[in-house]
């Protein structure tokens, strides 16, 4: 981030976009931008995108004026919301709720507007490199010349295959037609009948086809334009249901009309009793360089950083990286001295033999804990195997602090879980192996 925005005057650079693939991604280049303005003189405004779902403020309520409170007059008292966040420095989650909630407008939205007066913007990387992505979208509009940061780069391949995989499923479809108006009956059913001929020319629980089903295809994209026509006809909220299956079919129709020698197309079985007959469709792209290569080539720079990002090939290959592509490899900035690995051969791990590993796993790391006290981390492989260490700890050790990653953790939680660990702090965290504490976080 230092080196970019120390760059951005001598280039020209309208804006600076840092992506992560995780929230502790986004609160690293927040903490780095505060660092950077902390003190100087610098006018430099920093944004932080949250997901809408995480943002919204009504989650039971329908997104416009007719149901939430935010919604209704939005436009009407934007003006004065926006002139109070372009009068803050750090428009963090935080930051725009409060600004949000004090002039009654909806904080993600307010996000959104407040782009165009931002010079950082933090956020995921769906922002840039999705197919509907919001920050590419405006940087083409509006001409802006930008620099792209992508932190944990090695997330971006199986990220990308997700943006650019879409999914029908033989269940929504049946729960679609269950609440269509009869107008939508005839179409949907055609999709019925060419969905049964694809499942039968794919017995297996799971297959992959040569190529797309013509039949099915021109079935799903005429359902999709009755859909279309009747919300034209009238204009009131879809079905829950039903909109799901028509954003899902949109989808699935816009993957098609680019598929190629990077694509699969593929059918699933259901393999639970009485739904054999379900099958999902599915659309994969296995190799997301024909998506993603528009997005470098438009960008004055781009940099992916990673402590994994290797093979260099194979990240090229399939990212679609510009044949100029500069590769560094940077050396640690730690020493020797600074790692010390210890290997308990004695403790299996192993399912079978989890039961017995508890305690020599809570003696271990009491003893560790005794001898040095300070901040830990213990990471475990699965969440049911942390509950088992983790309460096994605690009864035995009641006087160390313990504190634990939960399922399915908000992000207020998730930073409740790190702000624990401070310069003299006292305690362990539990936390599970590739979750959301695993990378992006400040050690």
């Amino acid at each position: 981030l230092f080196p970019v925005l120390k760059a951005a005057p001598a280039h020209g650079l309208d804006k600076v976009f840092f992506l992560a693939a995780k929230t502790p991604g986004r609160q690293l280049a927040l903490d780095a931008a505060a660092t950077l303005t902390s003190g100087a003189t610098i006018p430099l405004r920093v944004l932080e995108l949250s997901a809408r779902d995480k943002a919204c403020e009504h989650p039971d309520k329908v997104c416009h004026g007719d149901a939430c409170p935010l919604a209704k007059g939005f436009y009407d008292r934007l003006p004065a919301a926006r002139e109070a966040a372009a009068g803050a420095r750090m428009l963090d989650r935080a930051a725009l709720r409060d600004i949000g909630l004090a002039h009654d407008v909806c904080p993600y939205y307010l996000g959104s507007e407040m782009v165009r007066w931002s010079d950082v913007v933090v956020g995921d990387y769906n922002y840039w490199f999705d197919g509907g992505a919001m920050l590419y979208a405006l940087a083409l509009e509006r001409g802006w010349k930008v620099s792209v940061l992508a932190d944990e780069a090695h997330n971006l391949v199986a990220r990308a295959r997700s943006m650019y995989t879409a999914t029908v499923q033989r269940g929504d479809l049946r729960a679609a037609r269950a609440v269509a108006p009869p107008s939508l009956h005839k179409a949907l059913d055609k999709v019925k009948r060419a969905w049964t001929d694809v499942s039968k020319s794919a017995p297996l629980p799971y297959q992959v086809l040569d190529g797309l089903p013509d039949k099915f295809l021109n079935a799903l994209q005429g359902a999709a334009s009755a859909i279309t026509e009747h919300m034209a006809a009238f204009p009131v909220p879809l079905d829950p249901a039903l909109q799901d299956f028509y954003f899902a079919a949109l989808q699935f129709g816009r993957l098609a009309e680019s598929f190629g020698d990077h694509s699969l197309f593929d059918v699933a079985r259901a393999n639970f009793p009485g739904h054999e007959r379900d099958t999902t469709l599915c659309i994969r792209n296995a190799v997301p360089a024909p998506f993603l290569g528009p997005r470098f080539a438009y960008a004055h720079s781009t940099t992916l950083f990673s402590a994994t990002l290797s093979p260099w090939h194979y990240f090229a290959d399939l990212l679609g990286m510009p044949a100029d592509t500069a590769w560094i490899d940077v050396d640690s900035p730690f020493s020797a001295s600074q790692l010390d690995v210890h290997v308990a051969h004695g403790i299996s791990t192993r399912y079978q033999e989890r039961a017995g590993s508890l305690a020599p796993i809570a003696a271990l790391m009491a003893d560790q804990y005794r001898a040095r006290p300070g901040n830990y981390l213990a990471f475990v492989s699965s969440f049911d195997y942390l509950q088992q260490v983790a309460d096994r700890f605690e009864r035995e050790h009641p006087d160390i602090p313990v504190w634990r990653q939960a399922r399915r953790m908000s992000e207020p939680e998730r930073a409740d879980f790190l702000a624990r660990f401070v310069t003299g702090g006292r305690g362990i965290g539990f936390a599970v192996l590739g979750g959301s504490f695993g990378e992006g976080v400040d050690l």
